[in-house]
């Protein structure tokens, strides 16, 4: 960043819903980003996406999926990224939530005393860093646990050493199928009530759970069920529009990957709804779905690559790379539908920028 950092404008008091954009982080295009080799990342840029958020009163979700935790982000890389982002936060008044989870573990069988020291140790380095908690679903812990109990040993714990209310997080196995049978059961309503279970016994420490289950039917029955004060933030990035304008009963807030590529109309959207309007918010929101339900369609963990092509595609990155080499995780053919859905969703933010990106993609310059 150079200049003067501009003020972030306020992404939750007041507001009518909490939004969160899971951001991605931008590779630097000099260096060897391969697969299986260590992240480098173009910190530059990765700060001023971050900064383009806040600026449109967005919250940001750090170290997430979204920014290729378990896909290329080693945590070497992820400890900085949350240094870096807390530091940014704190010096413009942005919210900043980020993930702490287990993937500093070796691959291969772990035990819980383990898998909890992990988790604390990611624990801690995104409380130093100023940041709110997201205890990300682990892989780790996927595997170990036996059960419910199992679960509720581990996160209970994990509850009593934080500094402050924690978000939850379910992340559906089409996001990441090592994360079957989250919860301690394979089916998931058993996996809802180990769930609701764990929240309702600590909900003191539980600011919210976030559902990437893209399931709307179960996220709204998830919603009535929490303890008052404990909030769902919406992960669905099919149904997002009718699940944060909610029903008579309530509303979900969000935190979504797909506000990173969205975010000018998601930030619209809710000055709307801030307003009580929920027919304008739907109008703004809605069109944009065709191009959610494409970036996120199957195989759904392969989104990033969607997510970082529109990025550059809006000039936020110079160049189009990614971490690990994801830039190939999505077909030509894919891609090229993706700027014809942008374009409908009014998302691109210099159409002709975005059409000679594309055109050096095409002619494989990018």
């Amino acid at each position: 960043m150079t200049g003067e950092l501009t003020a972030a404008r306020p992404a939750d008091s007041g507001r009518s819903r909490v939004f969160y954009a899971a951001a991605h982080v931008v590779a630097d295009p000099a260096a060897d980003n391969g697969p299986g080799r260590p992240a480098v990342v173009d910190w530059d840029a990765t700060m001023a996406f971050r900064h383009h958020l806040w600026s449109l009163g967005l919250g940001i979700a750090d170290a997430m999926d979204t920014a290729q935790r378990g896909m290329g982000l080693d945590w070497a890389a992820t400890t900085e990224l949350i240094r870096r982002s807390g530091a940014e936060a704190k010096a413009v008044g942005g919210t900043l939530a980020c993930g702490a989870g287990t993937d500093q573990l070796a691959p291969g069988a772990h035990s819980l005393a383990d898998i909890e020291a992990a988790y604390a140790e990611q624990l801690d380095v995104v409380q130093q860093a100023g940041a709110k908690v997201i205890l990300m679903a682990s892989r780790a812990l996927a595997a170990a646990a036996a059960g419910p109990a199992d679960y509720h040993a581990v996160y209970g714990k994990l509850l009593a050493q934080a500094d402050q209310p924690v978000i939850l997080h379910w992340l559906g196995d089409m996001f990441d199928p090592a994360l079957a049978g989250y919860w301690g059961a394979a089916d998931l309503d058993a996996a809802t009530e180990s769930a609701l279970e764990l929240i309702h016994a600590n909900a003191s420490k539980i600011d919210g759970i976030k559902v990437s289950l893209l399931d709307e039917a179960r996220e709204v029955a998830i919603r009535r069920r929490l303890p008052a004060g404990v909030r769902l933030y919406t992960g669905d990035d099919f149904n997002y529009p009718q699940l944060i304008a909610g029903d008579e009963v309530g509303y979900s807030d969000a935190l979504l990957g797909i506000f990173d590529a969205i975010a000018v109309p998601a930030a619209k959207a809710l000055a709307v709804l801030d307003t009580g309007d929920t027919a304008g918010f739907r109008a703004i929101l809605d069109p944009t779905v065709p191009l959610a339900k494409h970036i996120f369609g199957a195989p759904t963990y392969h989104y990033k690559t969607g997510i970082v092509f529109l990025a550059w595609l809006n000039g936020h990155q110079e160049q189009f790379r990614m971490v690990g080499g994801q830039e190939t995780s999505r077909s030509r053919d894919h891609l090229l539908e993706l700027h014809r859905l942008a374009g409908e969703a009014g998302v691109l933010a210099d159409p002709d920028l975005a059409a000679h990106r594309l055109a050096l993609y095409l002619d494989g310059a990018a």
